[in-house]
């Protein structure tokens, strides 16, 4: 059975639920739970934001700590899972009871200066890692053709936009799930590199850390390339928008939401394998993931390269529509259009043209002369500082029973997730501090 799609109106964003609307309680009914492909269906938006995760910024952050440490943080990026895991179910439980994007919220409860200063940090923060992921995106197609990637800049900004504007929401999220199988490229990558697999396994349960910069720099790479603002924010986004599985319980949303964060957790783990394996071993410095497909084929064979230049275009593949309709979905939220991926071009064109200039800045930055690595260390940067802002919101509209009809947060959720936040802002602050102090 077909389900129309949402149309939204300009006085509450995505955020409005329909008249009719079905009662969403805390372990609501789930339609169709003995169907394989429904379960799919619940679980497909947890594994959509999950895989986002794993878009060229962080790819680049994981190889050069792999290059840096070998397997010595492996057990750093598994303990990633906890964390993101926290902060995913929360997304997911804010997203399912207010029936709205977090920017849609924090401007209903929060008022101005709030809203405002959520609009900027998302914004900022999506905008400069279109550029850096569209970078990433044309140079594997240029690693895996043997051409200068700059020429494939726009066809993959192309590629972005047809995927969002020639489907809506629910075909865009199935073609998603489907991309997120090219993901498994990684772990291809690191069985190929021939890891000392005993060495491997030490490092992912025996915790050690050295103080040195290496370390210390690949340590805080990890805690705040990882837990991006656009993550959390598209999984409300999602729950917001399900049209498929409106009425899946609480619980499967939740293990959809986990289980995204696990697929990526894994693949975080091959990269670092893959990487430390090769350039970790032989010391080859790296800078840009980019650095790192081209730096695998001298040490593990060509396969290994072409396979992790794949699996690099992949996620630039995945990343990018998350990143692009996100940036759209917060700023039409802010200023009351017509948005969703299931409402006509013409009942949206504020919103679609936003999709439209987000990639266009994109291009226009990945095209420019500015260094590769400059724009990367911006992305970084501007996400240590945003990241802590939107999950602070995210907790603050998860703990007010009001937004949550009632519903707000368990206890010890919500302390978890006031520890996480505690944890993602010492990270960005010891990471960017020394940075900005020698400029």
């Amino acid at each position: 059975m077909a389900v129309a799609p949402r149309a939204t109106g300009p006085a509450g964003g995505i955020g409005e639920p329909a008249v009719n609307a079905p009662s969403r309680g805390e372990d609501g009914p789930s339609t169709n739970r003995g169907s394989g492909s429904s379960s799919w269906r619940f679980v497909g938006p947890g594994l959509i934001a999950g895989a986002s995760d794993v878009d060229p910024t962080t790819v680049a952050a994981i190889a050069v700590v792999g290059a840096t440490t070998v397997y010595g943080l492996a057990w750093l990026t598994l303990l990633l899972f906890p964390m993101l895991a926290v902060m995913q179910v929360i997304a997911t439980r804010v997203g399912y009871f207010t029936r709205a994007d977090l920017q849609t919220s924090v401007a209903r409860h929060y008022g101005t200066t709030a809203r405002w200063l959520l609009l900027a940090s998302v914004v900022g923060v999506t905008a400069i890692t279109i550029a850096a992921d569209l970078d990433a995106g044309a140079a594997a197609v240029g690693l895996l053709f043997g051409v200068d990637g700059r020429w494939f800049v726009s066809p993959v900004g192309i590629a972005a936009l047809a995927l969002l504007f020639l489907h809506d929401y629910d075909q865009v999220s199935r073609v998603l799930r489907y991309l997120l199988i090219c993901l498994v490229a990684y772990g291809v990558a690191a069985v190929l590199a021939h890891p000392h697999w005993y060495a491997v396994a030490r490092a992912s349960v025996v915790p050690q850390f050295r103080l040195t910069s290496d370390w210390t720099a690949g340590a805080l790479a990890l805690l705040g390339t990882t837990l991006t603002s656009y993550v959390y924010v598209w999984q409300t986004i999602e729950e917001a928008e399900d049209t498929v599985s409106p009425r899946a319980s609480l619980a499967n949303k939740q293990r959809g939401a986990v289980l995204g964060v696990g697929f990526a957790v894994v693949i975080f783990w091959c990269i670092l394998v893959a990487t430390g394996a090769t350039l970790g071993v032989h010391h080859i410095h790296i800078n840009t993931a980019q650095d790192a497909a081209r730096a695998l084929r001298p040490v593990a064979g060509r396969w290994a390269n072409d396979i992790f230049a794949f699996a690099l275009l992949a996620s630039a593949i995945v990343a990018l529509p998350v990143l692009v309709a996100t940036c759209a979905y917060v700023t039409g939220a802010e200023f009351h259009w017509h948005t969703g991926l299931s409402t006509p071009i013409r009942s949206a064109p504020r919103f679609y043209a936003t999709i439209v200039a987000a990639v266009a800045l994109g291009a226009v930055i990945a095209l420019s002369d500015l260094n590769p690595i400059h724009v990367l260390f911006a992305a970084s940067v501007i996400g240590g500082l945003a990241t802590p802002i939107g999950l602070i919101f995210l907790l603050l509209i998860g703990n007010n029973s009001e937004a949550m009809h009632d519903h707000p947060l368990p206890g010890l959720l919500s302390l978890a997730g006031w520890a996480v936040v505690c944890t993602i802002a010492a990270a960005g602050i010891m990471a960017i501090g020394p940075t900005l102090a020698h400029i």
